[in-house]
């Protein structure tokens, strides 16, 4: 993510997202079952982490566990965490080869323009294991545009995201639907959904 106006108001409300994260009850249950997917004390990239919250859960859990995130403030929140391995960086930093037993990209690439999702999910797909699962939560849609408080997405259908990532040879697994309010205050429709080889 590169765009400024959405870091600025992720920097800025920080706090206030770790706040709403904390009563999300969606995550949970996708989190528990991309998890016991994964191997015992597995290596996990927590794509576009926020404050932390679930890659705090992974680490309890017992995972080794990476997390980044392009908003600075993000980034502080999540630093806070024991035994998390944290830093500043955009999507298009990871440059890992068959390093992780799973990435957890949870609402995160929706602020990529629609025009770089597809190398950033080959980078995804490269930095995975051959046995690896990616997690993509993603806001369901087409086009795109600002929310009221400046944030840019691009939104996706499913057949769009099953087709991209058909294309570089990962199927689709565990797709959950729904509709629920965010940051901004507004009810927005989503799904998720599980990739592997």
């Amino acid at each position: 993510m590169t765009d400024d106006k959405t870091l600025g108001v992720y920097d800025e409300k920080a706090g206030d997202y770790a706040r709403l994260m904390d009563h999300d009850t969606i995550a949970p249950t996708a989190l528990n079952k991309f998890l016991s997917a994964l191997p015992e004390r597995g290596t996990v990239l927590d794509l576009g982490c926020g404050p932390g919250s679930w890659a705090r859960y992974m680490v309890k859990a017992g995972f080794r566990v990476d997390a980044i995130d392009a908003s600075a403030g993000m980034v502080e929140k999540a630093s806070a965490i024991e035994g998390l391995n944290v830093w500043q960086a955009d999507f298009s930093d990871i440059q890992d080869v068959a390093k992780y037993d799973g990435i957890w990209a949870n609402f995160s690439l929706l602020h990529a323009r629609r025009a770089e999702m597809p190398a950033h999910l080959a980078r995804l797909k490269t930095a995975l294991r051959s046995d690896g699962r990616l997690h993509l939560g993603l806001k369901e849609g087409t086009g795109e545009a600002r929310d009221s408080l400046g944030r840019f997405y691009t939104y996706y259908t499913v057949a769009e995201i099953r087709d991209l990532l058909a294309r570089i040879g990962l199927s689709v697994s565990d797709l959950r639907t729904g509709a629920d309010k965010g940051l901004d205050g507004t009810v927005a429709a989503w799904f998720t959904l599980t990739a592997h080889g």
